[in-house]
């Protein structure tokens, strides 16, 4: 019999009342909500690297987690012994799809052609367990951040050899995701950015950067891969600036290259923080940009300004994340990957169990507000309400291009004046929220 890494039975959905730590108390799979099942809307999955490979170090001490599966070797036997405690996670927590990059779950090797025979012996495990349980691949990745030939970046970097192998790598990356049936790959930028621009060219950088795309999309195409292409947003860590900032700055520059048309945005909350930004915020530009394509879900500190990658518990968040994602029509072929890691003091692995267990409730408990909510229409309403102008006479003109300014002017010296606004309500607004969770 193989070993247990978890011993937990399968977490089952009890209803709110249940005072069982190891239950659902929101997420039922089967629950419909809006014409589709809490599964379908969700689409939950869990982060590899921090799931099965983070050992909770930090630049003031060493690794304090319990990981039973993982003796610290770079053998492909460690990396499948990781690779049946991640399957045996996904199936007691009811994890439908999963996220890795290539070196999370295979060793670097001497040189980049033993590297891809490692990672070639994993995935075929990988298929394997998938066939047995019907567990699919969100989506893949390459690591072209960790390794030091990656210290100036990768695509960005000042060294051709650089952006060659990472070429390279993301290729034999696609190629996985493909083999795995995933429906997405992503692009994340770990070091494509600078520190000084008096060792910069931003122009040229950022000119390989969407050739290195294009080459990926290319390739997507001569396989035969149909997954999604995502990019990333994240402003700073590890570089000072990235160029891929935020989702504004994201679509700026697919839109500049004549990416749109292929690649949409995975937006995660951590990072929209660091930007300045909401999670909503984000996830509306992306959406109304039409560049929403999946979501990185998990949260930070504000009294601390970096990526903490905690687990996401705040309703207010998962509210407001639902209600963009519902508004848009949801999230498929993407969907809510864990991007999360347990805190440094919780080290046993029961800990990852209620910490994805507290994050799959609370976006539960977010999709059901959300959609009372849009049952009810109130904000909906407010929102017609306050833009009542544009829906006839001169705003319906204006929007339908049948207005200038010769026009809006002549408009307004017969009117003389502008009619008050309606208030913004933003404090019943936030009450109305506050009734409904």
């Amino acid at each position: 019999m193989s070993q247990e890494y978890f011993p937990v039975p399968k977490i089952e959905y009890e209803g709110p009342q249940s005072r069982n730590p190891l239950a659902f108390k929101h997420y039922n799979p089967a629950e419909a909500i809006e014409g589709k099942t809490m599964a379908e809307h969700l689409r939950f999955a869990c982060a590899w690297w921090h799931s099965f490979c983070n050992g909770l170090s930090d630049p003031f001490g060493v690794a304090t987690r319990q990981m039973p599966w993982d003796d610290a070797t770079d053998s492909i036997e460690n990396a499948l012994n990781r690779a049946r405690a991640a399957f045996e996670f996904f199936e007691k927590l009811q994890l439908d799809l999963y996220c890795f990059h290539d070196r999370d779950v295979a060793p670097e090797g001497d040189n980049l052609r033993e590297t891809n025979r490692n990672l070639d012996k994993v995935v075929a495990f990988l298929k394997e367990q998938q066939e047995r349980t019907g567990i699919k691949l969100l989506w893949g990745t390459a690591n072209l951040f960790s390794h030091p030939r990656y210290l100036h970046g990768a695509a960005t970097s000042a060294n051709a050899d650089v952006f060659a192998h990472a070429a390279a790598q993301v290729k034999k990356a696609i190629e996985v995701t493909q083999l795995l049936g995933g429906v997405n790959y992503v692009f994340w930028g770990g070091r494509e950015g600078y520190t000084t621009l008096l060792n910069t060219d931003m122009k040229r950088e950022l000119d390989h950067l969407a050739r290195f795309m294009h080459m990926a999309v290319d390739y997507a195409k001569q396989i035969g891969f149909t997954g999604q292409f995502l990019f990333e947003p994240k402003p700073k860590e590890p570089t000072k600036h990235q160029y891929d900032f935020d989702a504004a700055a994201c679509c700026n520059f697919l839109r500049a290259n004549g990416l749109e048309e292929h690649v949409k945005l995975n937006i995660e909350t951590n990072h929209a923080t660091l930007a300045g930004h909401t999670m909503q915020h984000e996830l509306e530009y992306a959406a109304a940009q039409g560049m929403l394509g999946s979501i990185d879900a998990n949260r930070g500190d504000e009294l601390l300004g970096w990526d903490t990658d905690q687990f996401p518990t705040d309703l207010y968040l998962t509210t407001k994340v639902m209600l963009t994602v519902l508004k848009y029509g949801g999230l498929a072929p993407g969907g809510l990957n864990f991007d999360a890691k347990v805190r440094r003091e919780s080290f046993e692995p029961v800990d990852l169990v209620y910490a994805h267990i507290g994050g799959m409730d609370a976006f539960a408990r977010g999709l059901k507000i959300a959609a009372a909510i849009r049952a009810d229409g109130i904000l909906d309403q407010m929102l017609n309400e306050r833009y009542a102008s544009w829906n006839e006479g001169i705003g319906a003109q204006i929007e339908a291009g049948e207005a200038d300014f010769a026009l809006l002017e002549a408009y307004m010296l017969e009117k003389g004046d502008v009619t008050p606004n309606k208030s913004g309500r933003q404090e019943l607004l936030e009450n109305i929220i506050n009734e409904y969770l």
